[in-house]
Formats: C-alpha cells, structure tokens, sequence
C-alpha cells in the first residue's frame, strides 16, 4: 500500500478528516482490486470506494479516515516531487524486512515489465534479432526514485538509470527475481 500511495496517492485534509485517492491504471483492474482489499484491511472501520472510469482510463481507490496522516506521515501540502520524502522510522523498518511488498507497489503505479527488442548486425553479414525483458521504475521525485533503487539494493536486485526521471532493470537474474514477486502488472 506504501508504494502505491507513493507513487499514484494523494491525501487532502478538510477539517479534522483527511481523504486519500489513488489513482490507478483501468487497464490493471487486479491491481486496483488488490489495492482496495489492502485499504480495506489496513482501516477496517472505514469504507473504501471504488470508481471506474472508463472514460479516463482510471480506477480511483478513495478512503476517509483521521489516521491517515500518520500512516503516511509523507503526506503534506503540494507535489510529492516537489517536496522532500523520506520514509519515517517505523516505515523503513517494515520496508526493510519485506522490501519485495514496497518495490511490487511502487512497480505497480509508477513501473512496467516490457521487453526490449534490437537487432544488430553479425561480422557474417546476417542481421541478428534479440529481445529480453525489463522493468522500468519512472517517478519525478528523486526521493522516491531513492527509496526504490534503496529497497533493490536490499534484495540484489541491480539497476541503472536510463535519464534522470526512468530507472532501469535489464539483467536477466535481475528480472527473474523482480517477476518471483512483482505479480500481475506486465
């Protein structure tokens, strides 16, 4: 739930409540049903609703609840990457002994699998084709984009910016972990 909030969620205070929306990709509704179970068990005294938008091409996942703030102290006012974010303590702790739960969120609102074809010609003359899959992780925030590339280290996953905005997986064993727990978005 962290990595989807952090890279697809907002939360809004009015008054003494705050509102989270995250803002999912129609096409991935399992991600969007995951997301809604996830909420749904982490603030059980709060109804999650669930809005498809066909003409967006968007399932919005939005919530209610006065300790929103303090599960995601990283709310505030403005662009997340406009402002800094830093997990809180209890946040790093818990990433840190379930690193494969936060990078999956993050992939899942702010990644893709995709497979990366080129072909290139042999010193024979013939025209080889290769193709091999990849993850990509692109976010503005460079906090964000931090905390995943953090979270990789931890499980030895390698990666490597392709521009300032998109990181990169490519290596095979790499890829092999990532699609061990990333789950349905490909």
């Amino acid at each position: 739930m962290l990595g989807l909030y952090l890279g697809d969620g907002h939360i809004v205070r009015r008054g003494g409540s705050a509102w989270l929306r995250i803002t999912l990709d129609g096409a991935q509704p399992e991600v969007a049903r995951e997301g809604h179970d996830s909420l749904s068990e982490l603030f059980p005294d709060s109804r999650v609703a669930y809005h498809r938008n066909p003409a967006r091409g968007k399932i919005d996942l939005q919530l209610s609840n006065v300790s929103l703030p303090y599960a995601f102290p990283q709310c505030g006012p403005g662009r997340k990457h406009d402002r800094p974010i830093a997990l809180a303590d209890w946040q790093l702790e818990l990433s840190h002994a379930h690193p494969e739960r936060l990078i999956r969120g993050l992939l899942h609102s702010d990644g893709c699998r995709t497979l990366n074809r080129f072909s290139t010609k042999l010193p024979s003359g013939r025209v080889a084709t290769y193709e091999y899959p990849r993850y990509f992780f692109s976010n503005l925030s460079a906090d964000i984009r931090g905390i995943f590339c953090d979270h990789c280290d931890l499980l030895g996953i390698h990666w490597t910016m392709s521009n300032p905005r998109n990181v990169s997986i490519s290596r095979r064993d790499s890829v092999a972990h990532l699609d061990t727990f990333v789950g349905p978005k490909l």
